[in-house]
């Protein structure tokens, strides 16, 4: 199930690697490619979100939103890492020391450490035209948007469809069992 807290996490340590400052759509690239990366590792996303095909590729629908102000922010959790974009760009309001990040497995700092080693130095626009060739969940949605579904994931990492299929349900009855309790 989506995390703020945790995506917010994710986001600040990227944005710390990053030297606090980053274009919005570079910083949802390098989310996605980590989400990407732990199901890869893992067999499970770190962030916990839905996944859409937006024109610029692959995107995390309701990071997207909180990116964007649509969504109000929960305590200790988008607003109180991510300062509100300005230029296209988000920015670090604190240190990302790893104490804070208390929502982050060190496996999750691994990925997302890797993910940035890989891809930190690449703009928006190198990013974008990556995921398009690279990640062939994404669908050109053609000004609209397609959801992507973890086993479409799965299946484009190399897992077979049998495996694919067990994967994406295990991770689809966790958000089903995060609902119900989420409504006690």
């Amino acid at each position: 199930m989506f995390n703020q807290r945790k995506v917010a996490q994710m986001a600040a340590h990227l944005l710390d690697r990053g030297r606090g400052r980053m274009n919005y759509l570079k910083l949802m690239k390098l989310l996605y490619l980590a989400d990407r990366e732990s199901m890869k590792r893992h067999g499970e996303p770190i962030s916990g979100d839905q996944y859409v095909s937006m024109d610029h590729g692959p995107v995390l629908s309701q990071t997207l939103n909180l990116i964007n102000g649509a969504v109000r922010p929960q305590e200790r959790g988008w607003d109180h890492w991510i300062a509100d974009k300005a230029d296209y760009e988000v920015s670090l309001r604190r240190k990302a020391s790893r104490d804070a990040l208390d929502e982050l497995s060190d496996a999750d700092l691994e990925v997302l450490d890797a993910i940035y080693g890989k891809f930190g130095r690449m703009d928006q626009w190198k990013l974008r035209d990556y995921t398009h060739r690279y990640c062939p969940e994404w669908t050109d949605p053609k000004g609209s948007s397609i959801p992507i579904e973890y086993i479409d994931i799965f299946k484009a990492l190399g897992r077979g469809p049998a495996e694919a299929k067990k994967l994406a349900a295990r991770i689809e009855q966790e958000h089903r069992i995060d609902r119900i309790f989420a409504t006690l």
